[in-house]
């Protein structure tokens, strides 16, 4: 293993080891397994699946990658995607490296071309096993990852446009900057951020990867601390000319905000939560993503936190709310009311917070994130919303002047009257 590539290992290790103790798997009765034999693998990779137990008819797929020295079962359990699972019925598949670095890899040539051999194809072999024994939507299938996971996110996208909906890579670099061609898996000058191209170059790389693709292609989700000392900063850039460029857009943002502390967010093509292009910039981190609420971030992305709970044709919705302010708090509380023909089972209540305010805590549904646009999802107890009857949930928030009603509520993606 090279010294940088040792570097890299015993960073991210440091960084992500506190998540793996401290974030939970789902209390449920669903378990990570170990699936063989799932179809080619030409790097012998090991393939994790975790199937939760509200899992949906026809069900989206993630593949959640590990980071440099990492495996299936650490990421399984040091982040948030299989409770997200839990919570919105999606299949996860934890994919494992088993080379010595326990790196992916996502610089050789075999690995930055469609079928070319390498990492891509067995994951792609994955997926496939997924969607042949579940009957997953092929259109509903998503990739993220964190480091070196964030880097075959972006390998991914670009081999295999057609069998991914989008990604979401923290902390990565761009498709094609890892390359090399002497057999190294570490590339000093990308980890560094010096490997700077225009967007039509980083482009073109993208697009080399699946010569004469004409398709629609993977929307991208991208994050990236401003003090990370291993995979530098300026790869954040460059990732978003290249993704920008992919999809036809300029450099210029459709939307910039900043919807929690510290986060600074760029949307480009469209305002919306499923833009073609989202960038993330985290002030004053580290290598050390995802947490705080970024995984749930990205499932907004995917848009996987409505998969499991659309409401039928027909099913409309109206809210009452009532905040009671004082100097840097507030109290808020919702009444839901389903002015449809049909029962809602399930519900995830989107909306959004005014400037300034935060979340601290809230009753009767989970909130995330705690600012800006926020996503209430239902407790146990009241998952089901009869024709004309209510759910009521509330929550207490502080605020920094601007203590006014939130705004722009959508029930399962329905928007709400008020």
């Amino acid at each position: 293993m090279s010294p940088r590539l040792g570097a890299l290992l015993g960073a991210v290790l440091s960084a992500l080891l506190a998540a793996v103790f401290l974030t939970a798997p789902p209390a449920s009765a669903a378990t990570l397994t170990e699936v063989t034999n799932f179809g080619a693998n030409p790097s012998s990779l090991q393939m994790y699946l975790y199937v939760p137990d509200s899992v949906t008819a026809h069900p989206p797929v993630l593949v959640a990658a590990h980071y440099c020295g990492g495996n299936g079962p650490a990421f399984y359990s040091g982040t948030e995607f299989a409770s997200l699972a839990d919570r919105y019925g999606f299949i996860v598949v934890y994919p494992s490296v088993t080379r010595s670095s326990k790196c992916w890899d996502v610089s050789s040539p075999q690995a930055l071309r469609r079928d070319g051999g390498s990492d891509p194809v067995g994951i792609r072999s994955m997926v496939d096993w997924v969607t042949r024994t579940y009957g997953a939507d092929t259109g509903r299938v998503f990739v993220t990852g964190a480091s070196s996971g964030a880097m075959l996110t972006n390998v991914l996208l670009g081999d295999y446009p057609d069998v991914f909906a989008a990604g979401a890579a923290f902390m990565g670099v761009p498709f094609g900057c890892f390359a090399t061609t002497d057999g190294s898996e570490w590339n000093s000058a990308c980890a560094n951020g010096t490997v700077v191209h225009t967007p039509q170059e980083w482009g073109d790389l993208v697009r080399a990867a699946y010569p004469g693709y004409t398709g629609t292609r993977p929307r991208m989700q991208l994050w990236h601390g401003t003090e990370d000392d291993i995979l530098r900063y300026p790869n954040f850039g460059e990732e978003i000319k290249q993704w920008t460029n992919v999809h036809g857009l300029t450099q210029t943002p459709a939307l910039t905000d900043s919807p929690q502390t510290a986060w600074t967010r760029t949307r480009y093509g469209s305002t919306g939560d499923q833009a073609p292009v989202e960038a993330i910039s985290v002030q004053g981190v580290g290598h050390a993503l995802p947490s705080g609420g970024m995984a749930a971030r990205a499932i907004t992305f995917f848009g996987l936190d409505a998969g499991a709970t659309t409401p039928a044709p027909g099913t409309a919705c109206r809210m009452a709310v009532t905040t009671n302010a004082w100097n840097t708090g507030l109290t808020a509380s919702l009444t839901i009311t389903n002015t449809g023909a049909t029962p809602v089972n399930g519900w995830a209540l989107r909306f959004t917070l005014a400037p300034g305010q935060t979340i601290t805590n809230g009753w009767n549904a989970t909130y995330s994130p705690p600012t800006g646009t926020v996503t209430a999802t239902n407790a146990p107890y009241n998952a089901a919303i009869a024709p004309g009857a209510t759910a009521s949930i509330g929550y207490q928030a502080t605020h920094t002047g601007n203590s006014a009603t939130p705004t722009a509520f959508a029930l399962n993606g329905t928007a709400c009257t008020s």
